[in-house]
């Protein structure tokens, strides 16, 4: 992940921040299958200019159907309208490789220089500037160091050796790459069952597939394993979900991973240096925002670092403005994994959704 060092004008009200990033993938790859996007995320890669790549090289739309086990839609969730815009759909999907290049031809369509292979090795602050050490043994001074490099953070290592590591949540999470039939439109959400899975277009031809299962214990998922035992969390689901079963094989793009949680206390900054995105609120994917708050956070940052404020004031404003968003979208979606595994009523389940996404639709 990358952990962005800006270099910030003297006059802090200028347009433009100057920016080096520095990535520990030499080839700046990202890995996993599709995403699904929100309304709030899609209205936030708009104010970036990224919403129409989005969509062309997406899929969006603005209705999610829910389904039983059996696979017979029990509910529509249709909002009216579009309530972001009337440019900004209601929901989407995108492959996260393609995701990633978009952002990626932005950045360095920016100007921004991207060093590759390299990570934060160390950081010194000063009083006028921070000074970061770097994997290769070079070095720079920043007026702001930008911790962006994930649930795993290094930089939140060094600027908070103290503080609670990730935990797991209890539910991992499985991910397939599928050919896309042509009835699917939208995103389909199966609940009732055992497990709670779901299936959304991710492009013209393809879809992804998700499912959340209880794994007490967090018990290892041998890779060569993955196809059977998706397939078995699969059994006894109907529709275009249950049609799924049978052709999982290496060509899925399969992936699993456990659900970690983190929400760090505020200050997100110590000095100079401050954390955005996984780095400061790692979530769950029951409300598929984690990629947008992460966004959300950039760009609430450039707007409080070109205030005009001193940079300390600037700081404490970014934090006081995502906290309490952050740490919903953190705790609800833990919630709702809780309810998954207790097997709550669908309703229940749903109405924390629903209550969660009227929330997300606020200003940022």
């Amino acid at each position: 992940m990358a952990s962005p060092a800006w270099r910030l004008p003297s006059n802090c009200g200028a347009p433009g921040i100057a920016a080096d990033i520095a990535e520990i993938d030499k080839d700046w790859r990202v890995y996993g299958a599709g995403i699904t996007i929100t309304g709030p995320t899609l209205r936030a890669l708009d104010r970036l200019g990224l919403l129409d790549a989005v969509m062309t090289q997406g899929f969006c739309y603005d209705v999610t159907r829910i389904c039983d086990a059996a696979g017979h839609v029990v509910m529509a969730s249709r909002v009216s309208g579009r309530p972001l815009g009337p440019r900004i759909p209601n929901g989407g999907g995108i492959l996260r490789p393609v995701l990633h290049r978009i952002l990626s031809e932005a950045t360095r369509a920016s100007g921004t220089a991207v060093r590759l292979g390299v990570s934060v090795a160390s950081i010194q602050h000063a009083a006028d500037d921070v000074a970061v050490g770097f994997t290769d043994g070079s070095s720079g001074a920043y007026d702001l160091v930008v911790g962006a490099d994930g649930i795993h953070s290094r930089v939140r290592g060094l600027l908070f050796p103290g503080a609670s590591p990730p935990a797991f949540t209890g539910q991992g999470c499985w991910r397939a790459v599928l050919p896309r039939p042509a009835a699917l439109d939208c995103a389909h959400v199966y609940v009732g069952g055992p497990v709670k899975a779901g299936i959304v277009p991710v492009s013209r031809d393809e879809m992804y597939l998700f499912l959340l299962q209880n794994v007490p214990g967090n018990p290892r998922m041998p890779e060569q394993d993955w196809p059977e035992l998706l397939a078995a969390q699969l059994d006894g689901f109907g529709g275009m979900l249950g049609a799924i079963r049978g052709g999982l094989d290496a060509s899925a793009r399969i992936n699993y991973r456990p659900l970690e949680k983190l929400l760090l206390p505020r200050p997100w900054h110590q000095g100079r240096v401050v954390l955005i995105g996984d780095a400061a609120h790692a979530t769950t994917p029951h409300l598929a925002s984690g990629a947008g708050l992460a966004v959300e956070d950039a760009l609430v940052l450039a707007e409080s670092l070109l205030s005009g404020d001193a940079l300390a004031d600037a700081l404490q404003r970014f934090a006081a403005r995502r906290y309490e968003r952050c740490r919903m979208v953190v705790d609800n979606s833990v919630r709702l994994g809780e309810l998954e595994m207790g097997r709550a009523p669908a309703q229940e389940q749903a109405e924390l959704q629903r209550a969660s996404m009227m929330a997300l639709a606020g200003p940022i």
